[in-house]
């Protein structure tokens, strides 16, 4: 089997909005795909396109591929969760991107998050009691929500990913696929 087809079959959630950090959605989402994986981007609103934050300036747009009103977490194999401050800070006001996450949490099919993404999990209820990394603005809001923070690379408890900022990208892409490989296709 080849690189390109160690995925095949397999479908990736990513859940933005505008402000993610542009490479924590474009990097994994380029990887994902490279390895064979079907990758949408998913996005509250009618937008077809999100604007990505690319260090101290608004960077490229991406194309919005599902609505969030019309995604259906059956309808995929893991969900990333992009980093950005602005992005995780936005998608928590917007109950749909809450009930969506919790939804894949009940699934129990990997949930990737990086950076400031995991604050997203703090709304879903999906930190209580797991160990997770984040960018470390985040350690009290993960500590003070049950979590046991560490300060690494990747961190995998359960079908929850975690990474700390865009150097960790390689390590945080490589965990998403190591876990797609476990699980059989949407």
């Amino acid at each position: 089997m080849t690189e390109s087809e160690k995925l095949s079959g397999r479908r990736v959630a990513i859940l933005a909005t505008d402000g993610f950090e542009q490479s924590e959605l474009t990097e994994p989402k380029r990887l994902l795909e490279v390895a064979g994986a079907h990758v949408d981007v998913i996005a509250p609103g009618g937008a077809t396109q999100i604007k990505g934050w690319d260090k101290k300036n608004w960077g490229d747009p991406v194309n919005v591929d599902v609505a969030l009103k019309d995604a259906r977490p059956e309808n995929y194999d893991a969900l990333v969760l992009p980093g950005g401050v602005m992005n995780p800070d936005k998608l928590r006001l917007e109950p749909d991107a809450i009930a969506f996450i919790v939804r894949f949490g009940e699934s129990g099919k990997p949930i990737a998050a990086i950076c400031h993404g995991p604050w997203t999990l703090i709304d879903a209820g999906l930190v209580k009691g797991r160990k997770l990394t984040s960018w470390p603005s985040l350690r009290k809001d993960l500590e003070n929500a049950g979590a046991q923070w560490e300060n690494s690379e990747v961190v995998r408890d359960g079908q929850l990913i975690t990474s700390r900022k865009p150097q960790d990208i390689p390590a945080f892409s490589g965990a998403v696929m190591a876990a797609l490989e476990e699980v059989g296709g949407a």
